[in-house]
């Protein structure tokens, strides 16, 4: 049976696709979007974490027929009735709303949101109509001619946004109609255009973008903005990206309109109606008119006949000065905006730009410092550049016209920008590369040269012994030339291993951690009352063998780390943490000091709920209500961390504490340093009958900081490729993370990790294991690089950077601790420079929630346990199971239980782990950690040739390949090809568990939302005063340049996290997203 055939579309079918407010899992929708786009579609993709107020804005003026929304992170209901709701109230009644979520919207959820016209998809569905099928349905249903139903004249004239938006489309369709025949022959005020035009990549977007928050700025808001942005149609399908409007933070419906347009069948850069659209702005009574264009070409000019005042933007990369002549728009442009001039070259290119402007125009009597060039760089929040080249805009759009600006002046207080990689560091991880294959370049030489000297002097001796004196002689003087030239500490390593066998095979061992003697026994008997080794040793004493074995695995606890970080497993403490984040901190509370009664430690793993992780307050409109408490626990004030840990000894040596935050990390790990160091003063105070004074506050809080163990994820840089939850911009985000790590080594914070460095997020949104690794490896060397250029010396900081990994089912999975351990400790030590201390890996596994199906369920835990089996056999320092029913709610208690039965029953009754290095010696691990490694070091080359992590992340590099993975990820999910039992293959032929509401959904109480809001409002009225106070302290810290996380550390006990969040939006910008 061949593919379904297909509807292709009459009309044009315009879709918003968006995932649901506070949620960054946008894998699934861009795999969507991009399906939408292959059938025909014009797709305005607004990303992660939008709100319903964005995506009705967005739907209404873009007249669209249908809006695509993924919702993964709970309140779909909440948040779908919110949108059909204000769909009606703004008049997009005739919308579609279609909508997925996994298995996280049940069969019951989705016939409830059915039942008021949403349309949800379950698994089953996509898995028996395939993606392509089930994306088709969307075409057919929305493939209807919006134009039947025409535009109010009068609501046009009254700015009405749905009449505007609804004219735009009636221009495009159908351009001989009556109505915009009227619109050409009525008279409306005449509004001076902007165009602004350039190469593609150069940045238009961003730039357009900033220059409208400032023309708000400036005006107050006074003046109305009408943005019209053009991208490309596919000549193959006929579907366009119209990828303009993600990147724009400054738009507000009430004084901006943004829409975005195909060029169809133009043959131009511009569709054929333009002139007529900018005419309907006029009409519905806007100030301003902004054209941006496609990328263009050296010889396109189209934006000239259509504007007052052109604004041509380029990057510095334009090659020899001889191809400036070549550029049409250096003639007609009015302004040039060199953007992105933090790249190398910038200033060079402002001269030769300029200097062709200058001879374009003819006007030798100036020089080339007074032509019309700017350097901005848009991606840099309150960037300088940008503020001159805004002011000589609104000159020029002033005497067109443009009276209601008032004349800015440049700002005397800039945030600082600080530079995250010098330049001439970008390429550090090729070095890396090159290190690490130098070593093992160099490991084979020695093993040949130590076999040789071994043949040598074993031939000396027999010869010795045959009375073959000379040739003995000979053979020694041969010996000791190729001893000459093995490496330093060779031969020490191999006079010093029979030493070495000798106290493994010992009933015990003594070894140093962290100055201090530890011993621990070495064997272990079975109930058989055989004696198993702890540590196995290879059988082979040959010198080259063994030289192998040290250089490339060693054993554990011994560099290069291969096998592991410490000799031996801590005794009383197993790896496996407790997890827990639902409902309100008191029911959080309760689940951590169930899931931790008995155990001999106490390993919190802390998940907030997606209101939290996005930096905002708990509220009461639909689409943040719906989410307090799902998925995580709601923490938004320091009264409500504390609740978090009530009951727990945080500075107890067998308590650790890990919390998976990410943009507002700084915030959530300022709340819990407070709650730490409060707890040791109330223990103070009750156990002396008085509060401490000055002193002894500033001991007691010195002290708790250097004993508390434990992590916060913080990691931003994978947050940008891959789940999202990026809150400011990416330069502020890693100024904050340096503040913080400044902070730890100011305040000798040494057992709290200060980043989790997290490849699993990266393997969530659809990487292999290959890509999570290189890409984790990758922004943790970028992070090295990053504090080094701050001056932090890197054995003050290396201690505090963890690392965080998924376990799938693939094979790779089976090594990539042991192989990044290996590549850490050899660029810590031969490029760093670093101490045996900072060369140590630290990570934590958790099992992957991509192999948590919502079809039979029960399987889930079987996929974990094997995923758990292989963070024990590689010496995973940390683990968490995940539940079984996580792919369709936050697991309960039971499930929970389940989870951490998985690992305490492997780590206590699975045998094999009686041996603590089991994976050594094995054939196929050795060849697997040899390909991982070559693997991960060829894609470091790929990202060094872009300009390293950043330069990367630029150019949407790694987010591509994470999409691409994801892609054939699911391709192989729905036509089979990647077998999984009870979801493509071995189905039950009965009803799936899935079919059946499970026996409990966990989910945010009504009771839990309403005391999370009247916590956040009593802890708001309390400290109403301080509160203004500590922001502006806050504000002022960050535009000084000051340590952010100093400036936290005080705020948080008079602000909630969404005044704080919100403060720094107006000071470190916000993050801006892209497709």
């Amino acid at each position: 049976m061949g593919p379904p055939v297909l509807h292709v579309p009459h009309h044009p079918v315009r879709f918003v696709t968006a995932a649901s407010l506070f949620d960054g899992h946008d894998a699934a929708i861009n795999i969507m979007r991009r399906l939408l786009q292959s059938q025909g579609a014009e797709v305005i993709h607004l990303g992660h974490d939008r709100s319903v107020a964005d995506v009705v804005a967005a739907a209404i003026s873009e007249d669209v027929q249908g809006v695509a929304i993924s919702s993964y992170q709970g309140g779909h209901l909440e948040y779908f009735a919110y949108l059909r709701e204000q769909l009606n109230v703004h008049g997009g009644s005739h919308i579609r709303i279609y909508g997925g979520g996994g298995g996280v919207i049940i069969p019951a959820e989705i016939s409830e949101l059915a039942s008021i016209g949403v349309r949800i998809f379950s698994p089953e569905e996509g898995q028996s109509l395939g993606l392509a099928a089930m994306i088709n349905e969307l075409i057919r249903e929305c493939d209807v001619d919006l134009t039947e139903d025409k535009p109010s004249w009068e609501g046009l004239r009254a700015g009405c946004v749905a009449d505007l938006a609804r004219m735009i489309t009636l221009i495009e369709n159908s351009p001989d109609d009556d109505l915009v025949a009227r619109l050409r022959t009525d008279d409306p005020p005449r509004v001076p255009v902007l165009g602004i035009t350039g190469t593609g990549g150069s940045g238009k977007s961003s730039l357009t973008d900033e220059l409208i928050r400032r023309f708000r700025r400036h005006g107050e808001d006074k003046v109305r903005i009408a943005v019209l942005a053009v991208d490309p149609t596919r000549r193959r399908g006929g579907g366009a990206l119209l990828g303009d409007r993600i990147r724009m933070n400054s738009i507000d419906p009430d004084v901006v309109f943004f829409r975005s347009l195909a060029m169809r069948d133009a043959g131009s850069g511009l569709p054929p109606g333009i002139n007529d659209m900018v005419k309907s702005c006029a009409a519905a009574g806007y100030d301003l008119v902004i054209i941006e264009t496609p990328g263009m070409g050296q010889a396109d000019t189209s934006i000239v006949g259509h504007c007052d005042v052109a604004l041509y933007v380029m990057t510095p990369e334009f090659g020899a000065p001889s191809q400036l002549e070549k550029i049409d728009m250096l003639d007609f442009a009015d302004v040039v905006a060199i953007n992105k001039s933090e790249r190398r070259g910038a200033d060079d290119a402002r001269r030769d730009v300029a200097r062709q402007v200058l001879r374009n125009r003819g006007d030798f009597a100036a020089t080339w410092e007074q032509m019309p060039v700017f350097l901005t760089s848009a991606a840099h929040f309150a960037d300088a550049g940008v503020d001159r080249l805004a002011i000589d805009l609104i000159m020029r759009l002033t005497e067109h016209g443009l009276d209601a600006l008032p004349m800015p002046t440049l700002q005397t207080h800039k945030a600082p920008q600080h530079v995250v990689i010098p330049r001439g560091s970008e390429r550090h991880l090729a070095q890396i590369s090159a290190a690490v294959r130098a070593y093992h370049d160099e490991t084979a030489e020695q093993i040949d040269r130590v076999r040789d000297w071994t043949a040598l002097r074993s031939a000396a001796v027999q010869l010795t012994e045959a009375s073959q004196d000379t040739a003995a002689q000979a053979a020694n003087t041969l010996a000791e030339d190729v001893q000459s030239l093995l490496a330093p500490g060779v031969l020490k390593q191999l006079d010093e291993w029979p030493t070495t066998r000798a106290r493994y095979e010992a009933d015990e061992l003594t070894y140093p951690i962290r100055g201090r003697d530890v011993q621990a026994p070495l064997k272990r008997r079975t109930q058989s009352d055989s004696e198993i080794s702890r540590v196995s040793l290879p059988p082979d004493d040959e010198p080259g063998a063994i030289l192998r074995f040290l250089r490339d695995e060693n054993l554990p606890g011994y560099f290069p780390y291969t096998a592991g970080v410490f000799p031996l497993k801590r005794t009383g403490e197993s790896p496996a943490r407790m997890f827990a984040g639902e409902g309100d901190p008191a029911h959080t509370n309760a689940r951590f000091h169930l899931l931790s009664a008995g155990q001999p430690a106490v390993r919190l793993s802390t998940a907030f709920d997606s209101v939290t992780l996005y930096g905002r307050d708990p509220a009461r409109q639909p689409d943040i209500y719906g989410k307090v408490g799902t998925s995580g626990v709601s923490v938004a004030t320091l009264v409500d961390m504390k609740q978090v840990y009530a009951g727990f000894d945080l500075c107890a040596p067998n308590t650790s504490v890990s919390m998976t935050i990410n943009g507002p990390a700084p915030a959530i790990l300022a709340m819990y340093f407070n709650t730490a160091i409060d707890a040791q003063l109330d223990s103070f105070a009750t156990q002396h009958g008085r509060s401490p004074d000055a002193v002894e506050a500033a001991e007691i809080s010195r002290h708790t900081l250097s004993v508390l163990r434990g992590t916060v994820q913080a990691d931003i840089l994978k947050e940008d490729q891959g789940q999202n939850t990026c809150l400011f911009s990416t330069e502020f985000s890693l100024r904050c993370m340096a503040d913080i790590q400044q902070w730890f080594i100011d305040h000798e914070v040494r057992n709290f990790y200060s980043v989790s460095i997290s490849g699993y997020h990266i393997a969530e949104a659809g990487a292999n294991p290959i890509s999570q690794l290189a890409f984790t490896l990758a922004n943790g060397f970028t992070y090295v690089e990053a504090y080094l250029a701050r001056g932090m010396q890197v054995d003050d900081f290396a201690p505090n950077l963890s690392f965080f990994f998924s376990n799938g089912m693939d094979i790779e999975y089976t090594v990539i601790g042991r192989v990044a351990r290996r590549i850490w400790a050899l660029a810590m030590r031969d490029v760093y420079e670093a101490d045996s201390r900072s060369q140590q890996l630290k990570y934590h596994i958790q099992t992957s929630g991509r192999s948590l199906h919502a079809q039979e369920m029960d399987f889930n835990d079987i996929r974990t346990t094997l995923q758990a089996l292989c963070a024990f056999y590689d010496n995973a320092n940390s683990l968490h199971t995940n539940a079984y029913d996580e792919a369709v709610t936050t697991p309960t208690a039971e499930s929970v239980r389940r989870a951490l039965a998985i690992q305490m029953i492997i780590d206590s009754e699975w045998g094999l782990l009686l041996n603590e290095n089991s994976l050594q010696g094995s054939f196929i691990v050795q060849e697997l950690t040899d390909l991982v490694e070559q693997a991960v070091l060829a894609e470091f080359d790929r990202m060094a040739d872009r300009g390293g992590v950043l330069g990367a992340m630029e150019t949407g590099y790694q987010r591509g390949k994470i999409q691409d993975e994801s892609m054939r990820y699911e391709h192989g999910k729905h036509d089979g090809s990647i077998p999984i039992v009870g979801v493509n293959t071995f189905l039950n032929p009965g009803p799936s568990r899935v079919t059946d509401q499970p026996q409990s959904l966990a989910r945010g109480t009504e009771t839990q939302r309403q005391s999370q809001l009247d916590r956040l409002v009593a802890f708001q009225q309390e400290h109403a005063v301080d509160a203004q106070r500590e922001l502006a302290h806050l504000k002022q810290v960050a535009l000084t340049g000051g340590n952010v996380f100093a400036a936290l550390m005080s705020a948080v006990r008079h602000c909630s996290l969404g005044q704080i969040t919100e403060a720094f939006f107006e000071v470190g910008g916000q993050y801006r997203r892209s497709v």
